[in-house]
């Protein structure tokens, strides 16, 4: 309970929080949904792609799913 106390969360009702710990959240949180968004737009292109050829479907399928786990890392 000692340490909670000593680290107060970074939302907007706490008034012990410095504005500048709160800016440095929203960047974060700012920049996470950017690669979110960035990533999910990767993912529907490839997604949209169709072809018959094995090895392009292969590169496709390996780029799907390093997007899928950076997506994953990301929440």
């Amino acid at each position: 309970m000692a340490s909670a106390l000593q680290q107060p969360q970074v939302y907007s009702g706490n008034p012990a929080v410095s504005e500048e710990a709160k800016r440095l959240a929203e960047q974060v949180r700012t920049k996470k949904a950017r690669q979110k968004q960035s990533l999910n737009l990767q993912r529907e292109n490839i997604l949209s792609q169709k072809t018959s050829a094995a090895p392009r479907r292969a590169a496709l399928e390996a780029a799907l799913a390093q997007i899928e786990g950076q997506l994953a890392k990301l929440g």
